[in-house]
């Protein structure tokens, strides 16, 4: 099969093909080639694709096709859900759902539910009428608690970066969910690992759904020009001010390691004068919303952002990508490069790497099947010696205090103080 075809041939209507056509959506993915046929069968799906792929393409597309075929008259009944990890990403999906949509008959009422905005609010729009709901799991549940909706109409449910789900407790609460919606609907779940615990999720939801899997990353990394850069800590942030200088990057997206590392060097980067802002999750949303839409709109050159930015996010443009700080997994790599160097353009992507980093490194071109030269820049280079680790003395068996007399010493000092 070719990597990209014409959507003329995957069974959308003519009216939704001439909404891509005017929208410059000419060439499906591989994603949308495989996913799109099989939803308009109507059949349960569970994707493994990473972000850049057009995952949200290839199921709104499809349910679209089939919310045409049955438009209903009166108030809009929730006909679709999607749950999503971010606050973003939910915004994006609902985007694209009012984007594709305009070739009905009828308007559909689409509403997003997300955090940092007020519930009582979302839930009047929902009152009021609303076919899709696209919402963030958890302000999801907090919606759901009040038990002021509706969902006996739910016809596809639909997961999107099923896998972050996972570090926001959702798993806890599917049986709350599953219990709201009818049994009788179409499942589609889409996420870029399926670890043990997300398919224990996945069986919950569907019992026999066809699997597609959509490997890219060599895909995204063919596009992607990857160096490692090695300069002390203190060093990064004068480095990466060269690097600006002597490039010509206009759109540059810094990962950092936390919320307020990202803050202060933002802070500093415009005292310098370069237009840059931070992004992180503990902002308002509006705060959010505003600092995306710079970014996307050229009005920021950089932005310094934690990998709340990594996945989901669809930002065209992004000339280079710096990962200030690494990231914890191989698989968060793939990820944060893949911001750049996105449909067919070319990118680079920059790490930078100390001493210390060298052998998480390492782990992180293994598991991602890459080998990359490392290279210092003059004026930044990495300057001192590599502290050697030295392994401590065996312990001798019976001389190390057991785990009992532990907590027994430890109980009795509480006791002890407590006096």
């Amino acid at each position: 099969m070719n990597k990209n075809l014409s959507f003329s041939t995957l069974g959308l209507s003519t009216k939704l093909l001439d909404i891509l056509k005017k929208n410059d959506f000419t060439k499906a993915t591989p994603i949308q080639n495989k996913v799109i046929p099989l939803i308009l069968e109507k059949k349960d799906i569970m994707a493994k694709a990473q972000t850049g792929t057009g995952k949200s393409a290839s199921f709104i597309l499809p349910i679209l096709e089939l919310l045409s075929h049955k438009q209903t008259l009166g108030k809009a009944k929730i006909k679709v859900l999607v749950l999503t990890p971010t606050r973003e990403l939910t915004l994006q999906i609902s985007q694209n759902f009012k984007l594709f949509s305009k070739f009905l008959k009828k308007e559909l009422k689409i509403v997003s539910v997300i955090g940092g905005e007020s519930i009582g609010d979302q839930l009047y729009d929902i009152q009021r009428g609303c076919d899709i709901l696209v919402a963030t799991s958890g302000r999801f549940i907090d919606v759901l608690n009040k038990k002021q909706m509706n969902l006996s109409f739910v016809e596809f449910f639909v997961l999107d970066e099923a896998d972050k789900m996972l570090d926001l407790a959702f798993a806890n609460e599917l049986e709350l969910i599953l219990d709201s919606i009818p049994s009788k609907r179409q499942n589609l779940l889409f996420s870029a690992t399926y670890p043990k615990k997300m398919l224990e999720i996945a069986s919950k939801i569907s019992q026999n759904p066809i699997e597609v899997s959509i490997e890219n990353e060599i895909d995204i990394v063919d596009t992607i020009n990857q160096r490692v850069i090695e300069v002390n800590k203190n060093n990064r942030g004068p480095l990466l001010r060269h690097l600006l200088d002597s490039n010509k990057f206009t759109s540059v997206l810094v990962f950092m390691s936390s919320k307020r590392a990202s803050d202060n060097i933002a802070n500093k980067f415009r005292k310098y004068g370069y237009k840059a802002d931070s992004f992180h999750a503990d902002l308002h949303q509006e705060d959010r919303n505003f600092t995306l839409n710079e970014f996307k709109n050229k009005k920021l050159q950089i932005l310094f952002s934690t990998d709340i930015a990594s996945r989901g996010l669809d930002i065209s443009g992004i000339d280079c990508v710096i990962n200030f700080d690494l990231p914890r997994s191989p698989t968060d790599y793939i990820h944060r490069i893949g911001r750049t160097g996105r449909a067919g353009k070319k990118g680079e992507a920059i790490s930078f790497i100390n001493f210390e980093d060298k052998s998480h490194f390492a782990l992180i071109e293994k598991r991602s099947n890459i080998k990359i030269k490392t290279e210092q820049i003059k004026g930044f280079e990495l300057i001192g010696e590599e502290i050697q680790k030295t392994k401590g003395p065996a312990p001798v068996k019976g001389k190390g205090k057991s785990k009992k007399d532990k907590l027994r010493e430890k109980k009795a000092l509480e006791e002890k103080n407590a006096k």
